[in-house]
């Protein structure tokens, strides 16, 4: 059994497929990780989610920014965006079924026997191992149940009333700078940050275990974070870059690109 993590997919399920096809993977032994992202921008959401979902325990998916934007459309709170590629899969005769999938998916998966904890976007440097699991686990728990139109309204008001859980989903799902103690800032999505502000896997991190953080969401980065224990998994599949695959066991990364001819070094 081999395990893979891959990053933001974003409706991209023919490279998906390509991807797997290369690295022989076999989905009744293997299995697969996914950064959060699966749909949108690319044009194969509806079999992407049906693929992921059909793998059963032999795949986790984490959250992602993306994903809550979808589920706040499905749910009715929220509008479209142009750009989005959602139709197939909001018109498809097991949206319902996708739908409800996809809420009990975790924004943060922890494996202690690998030594990993995967999240979409980043974990915030001020947080201990046992702050990120409890947010993470109180999010989930309203995401999965009838309040859930409630929170995804809130989120993406104006108002920004549950500061509580809109932070936790920020975190989560949308972060790339922060300063030390945690303040956000989203304007700036390449590598250079604004004044004041680092990426969040620079500063130091109160976690309490060895453990490798692999995470999406941030394609400028190219894979690259520079610091040992933190992975980056977006390498820009959806925007004619990669698609990258991490074995597990020895951090070895796997690509394929429709556009480049090699993968990063």
């Amino acid at each position: 059994m081999t395990t893979y993590a891959v990053g933001d997919i974003q409706g991209c399920y023919s490279i998906l497929r390509e991807l797997l096809d290369s690295l022989d993977f076999d989905e009744t032994k293997d299995r697969l990780w996914v950064a959060g992202d699966t749909i949108n921008r690319g044009p194969e959401s509806l079999a992407t989610l049906r693929y992921l979902r059909q793998l059963g325990k032999r795949c986790i998916v984490v959250l992602g920014n993306h994903d809550l934007h979808f589920l706040a459309v499905a749910l009715g709170v929220r509008d479209s965006r142009r750009g989005d590629t959602l139709d197939a899969l909001l018109a498809a005769p097991d949206r319902d079924e996708l739908v409800d999938w996809l809420r009990q998916r975790p924004l943060v998966h922890l494996s202690r026997k690998k030594a990993c904890l995967m999240v979409h976007a980043g974990v915030p440097p001020q947080w201990d191992e046992e702050t990120i699991l409890a947010r993470a686990r109180e999010l989930e728990a309203v995401i999965r149940s009838p309040d859930a139109p409630d929170f995804f309204r809130d989120l993406y008001s104006d108002t920004k009333g549950n500061r509580h859980l809109n932070t936790t989903a920020d975190y989560f799902t949308r972060m790339r700078f922060c300063t030390a103690n945690g303040e956000l800032e989203f304007a700036h999505k390449k590598r250079s940050p604004p004044p004041g502000f680092a990426p969040w896997f620079v500063h130091e991190h109160r976690r309490r275990e060895p453990l490798t953080v692999l995470f999406g969401h941030w394609a400028a980065l190219r894979g690259k974070t520079r610091q040992p224990g933190y992975e980056a998994l977006d390498t820009g599949c959806v925007w004619g870059g990669q698609l990258t695959a991490l074995r597990l066991k020895d951090r070895k990364r796997f690509c394929v690109d429709g556009h480049v001819s090699s993968c990063l070094d």
